[in-house]
C-alpha cells in the first residue's frame, strides 16, 4: 500500500490509498480518481513531505531501549558477578586454566589485554558503560 497526498483542480487536498504507484497512474490516467468534496476528476499528487517526525520516534525509541537493555545488563553483572578491579584480566586467566575457582567476574582491563585474552580462549565481553552515572 502507498498513500499519496492528492489536489484536484480547485485545489482541495485529500489522501489516496492504492495498491503502488503503477496504480496511481492508472488510475489517473482513465479518469476513474475523483475529488471527495467537488467531484472533480482533475486529480493529481499533491507535494508530500515525508514522515520524519515517525522515523525520529523511532530512533528515540530504539535508543531508549537500547538505553535500558544496557542499564539493565550492567546492574545484572554488578549484582551477579564479583568486582575485581584492574585485576580482570589476571583473573580471568586463573579461572580459565583452572588455578582459582569458577565464577562470574568483572573489572577493568586494557584493550590490549581483553584482545590478548580473546586470542587465549578465554571468554571475555566488554560492560556496557555507565550510561545513566550510577556506580
Amino acid at each position: 500500500m502507498i498513500v499519496y497526498s492528492l489536489r484536484c483542480k480547485n485545489g482541495h487536498e485529500f489522501e489516496g490509498w492504492f495498491r503502488d504507484s503503477a496504480s496511481f497512474d492508472v488510475q489517473s490516467g482513465d479518469g476513474s480518481l475523483c475529488c471527495p468534496s467537488c467531484n472533480s476528476r482533475q486529480v493529481e499528487k499533491a507535494i508530500m513531505a515525508p514522515a520524519l517526525s515517525r522515523c525520529a520516534e523511532a530512533v528515540r525509541d530504539e535508543r531508549r531501549t537500547q538505553r535500558q537493555f544496557m542499564t539493565g545488563l550492567r546492574k545484572y553483572v554488578q549484582d551477579h558477578a564479583e568486582y575485581v578491579g584492574p585485576k580482570f584480566a589476571e583473573e580471568a586467566r586463573k579461572i580459565h586454566y583452572g588455578e582459582t575457582f569458577e565464577r562470574h567476574i568483572y573489572g577493568e582491563t586494557t584493550p590490549e589485554e581483553a584482545q590478548e585474552l580473546v586470542d587465549e580462549g578465554v571468554d571475555v565481553a566488554p560492560l556496557p558503560p555507565d550510561i545513566d552515572g550510577a556506580n
